[in-house]
């Protein structure tokens, strides 16, 4: 391979390997690592949490051993990580893996996190703890009182734009996006307008995968199954063990939070599982729709995985990115 392209210090290459969850990610994303002697930047909100490992599908201690993995078990589940931290430590490590010539693997399934990587970031001065903790707990409150979609409603009557784009069970970005208009004044979608995200210091080859929509569900159903004989309600309880309620946001991620009545008594781990699958579905679902409105997405089927190497070749061999089939 002509290495000429990787060693382009004005716009070094990522490979980002993105797609739904179940989708074949982390097994593409280490073969493409051995192929061309790169190394893999996690881009999954979940996989930075220290022993949150089977609920976040992290890569297996044997997996991570084919490979070099970067921001894996970065911080404990009861410390904040913001995507403006991520984009910090992330673009770290593309700049050490850069520095040995060597092309990044930018993999998972975090939207913002690839995007914020990638192109910059709104209010890039960093999250205020204090405000999404007070939102938060004004959410908290809202539900009690049986009005779990007051804090939406806020935003919508704030920022109309914002309203409509975010799902209104979807708490995370409408926390951020209420703290950006608090700290920045203007409503956030004005402050993405105006941000435009052009920041772009890397030559970027946007794979997301697609396994078609059927085999999704399938890949989808067997990797829940597949989460529980591994051992997830055992993971959770050692997570409770050692002090993490399911108050924290980690431990009401997809897969902690349908263990929690399992471990207090209120459910079979069947009815567990079958809400796991029926929400893993629908995140998928919204994985999908941030994909399509990445216009530089090139959309590939996990097999054959040689048609995929082919494209990735040439792109660090000539730039050239072919977003045909």
């Amino acid at each position: 391979m002509n290495t000429a392209a990787v060693r382009d210090a004005a716009q070094p290459p990522v490979v980002v390997v993105t797609g739904p969850t179940s989708a074949g990610k982390t097994r593409l994303a280490i073969a493409l690592a051995r192929r061309f002697d790169g190394e893999i930047v996690n881009a999954d909100s979940m996989q930075v949490y220290r022993g949150m490992d089977i609920g976040t599908a992290k890569p297996t201690p044997e997996e991570q051993a084919l490979a070099t993995h970067h921001l894996l078990d970065v911080v404990a589940p009861d410390t904040p990580y913001s995507a403006g931290r991520y984009t910090r430590d992330a673009r770290a490590a593309a700049a050490r893996v850069h520095s040995r010539h060597r092309p990044v693997i930018l993999a998972g399934g975090t939207g913002l996190y690839i995007r914020a990587f990638l192109e910059g970031l709104v209010g890039a001065g960093g999250a205020n703890p204090e405000l999404r903790e007070k939102l938060e707990g004004e959410h908290a409150q809202a539900v009690a009182a049986g009005e779990p979609l007051r804090l939406h409603a806020r935003l919508a009557a704030r920022d109309p734009e914002s309203g409509r784009s975010i799902h209104p069970k979807d708490l995370r970005r409408i926390v951020r996006a209420l703290e950006l208009a608090e700290r920045g004044g203007a409503p956030a979608s004005a402050q993405r307008r105006e941000h435009g995200f052009r920041e772009r210091p890397y030559r970027v080859l946007h794979l997301a995968l697609d396994p078609g929509r059927e085999a999704l569900g399938e890949r989808i159903d067997a990797h829940c199954r597949r989460m529980l004989d591994r051992g997830l309600l055992q993971e959770v309880r050692a997570l409770v063990k050692r002090g993490y309620g399911f108050e924290l946001r980690t431990m009401q991620a997809i897969g902690y939070r349908h263990m929690q009545p399992v471990v207090t008594g209120t459910q079979t781990l069947t009815g567990a599982l079958e809400a796991m699958c029926r929400d893993t579905r629908r995140y998928a679902r919204r994985q999908r729709t941030w994909l399509r409105s990445v216009s530089e997405a090139v959309w590939v089927k996990p097999e054959p995985r040689a048609a995929i190497e082919e494209r990735v070749e040439k792109f660090l061999s000539t730039g050239e990115i072919n977003r045909g089939s």
